[in-house]
């Protein structure tokens, strides 16, 4: 069952400016990302080890395109 944004917790980081910026929360299964510009829109949900492997890949700089 989907948990209502009420239910969430949303947070976004502290670089973030006023507009374009992602969301996430723990849902009762996994994490969510939204559109901080579109909170009633779609998001992606990723289970936790994918998500602990998605940002270890981003702090590795595994993720990032290479030039």
């Amino acid at each position: 069952m989907a948990e209502s944004s009420e239910a969430l917790v949303w947070r976004k980081s502290s670089a973030c400016g006023s507009t374009s910026c992602l969301e996430v929360a723990r849902g009762t299964d996994g994490i969510l990302v939204r559109d901080s510009d579109d909170p009633d829109g779609a998001r992606l949900r990723f289970g936790t080890a994918d998500w602990r492997a998605f940002v270890a890949g981003l702090r590795t700089g595994t993720l990032l395109p290479s030039s």
